[in-house]
């Protein structure tokens, strides 16, 4: 299934009304992105989204709860692995987090998993423009996105607080307006949605809306 086709399925299986409708899309997206990655590239899907099963099915139960059924089925027992770069990233989201609710702890997981990806952040969450990641910065941490002032890349950005945290030295510029390399930490961050690359990927250009399906069996 296409990335879309994951988000279109998610959506339609959500009938929470106490959910905020922007962490319904963002959770959604971010997990179709990741289920869609983990197909292309043959991964497990709980290794691609950063959570472990019974948080994902925990996470599905309260923003998606007719996905639930279909994803105990398809998902795996495995236990995710988490190395000290992510974990370094999830102390610093946890640290500047606007609550420490139970679906907080799961942004902060899918999010840090999430950086390990090659792309711009906007883009690796599944997001359909750099705004909506400064939209989720600000909704979930709030303190965060105060600190990045300068809108800086929010990879980049993230990591150098896990430097900082961690007294290594990111760079040797004094100030960001001094370094050679300026546009690199900043500037706009272009491109489309992955989702919706990954879509026409799949047929072939085409504009159709994607079908809303539930998963295939593995």
């Amino acid at each position: 299934m296409t990335a879309e086709e994951v988000y279109d399925w998610l959506i339609a299986s959500s009938t929470s009304s106490a959910a905020d409708a922007f962490d319904i899309h963002a959770a959604a997206s971010m997990i179709a992105i990741s289920f869609a990655e983990a197909e292309d590239e043959g991964r497990d899907r709980l290794e691609a989204v950063g959570l472990e099963r019974a948080a994902l099915l925990d996470l599905a139960g309260s923003l998606f709860p007719g996905a639930v059924d279909d994803l105990k089925t398809q998902l795996s027992e495995r236990a995710i692995e988490i190395g000290p770069e992510e974990q370094s990233v999830r102390d610093i989201l946890g640290i500047y987090s606007s609550d420490a609710g139970w679906l907080q702890i799961r942004f902060i997981a899918m999010i840090a998993r999430r950086c390990q990806s090659p792309h711009h952040l906007w883009q690796d969450l599944g997001l359909r423009t750099r705004q909506e990641l400064r939209q989720l910065m600000e909704q979930r941490f709030a303190p965060l996105a105060r600190k990045n002032s300068q809108d800086m890349k929010w990879k980049k950005f993230l990591y150098r607080m896990v430097c900082g945290s961690e007294r290594f030295t990111l760079c040797a510029a004094p100030v960001c307006s001094d370094c050679d390399e300026f546009h690199v930490c900043f500037g706009a961050e272009d491109g489309e949605s992955r989702l919706a690359r990954n879509a026409r990927g799949t047929d072939g250009g085409s504009d159709t809306p994607a079908r809303v399906l539930p998963l295939a069996a593995e």
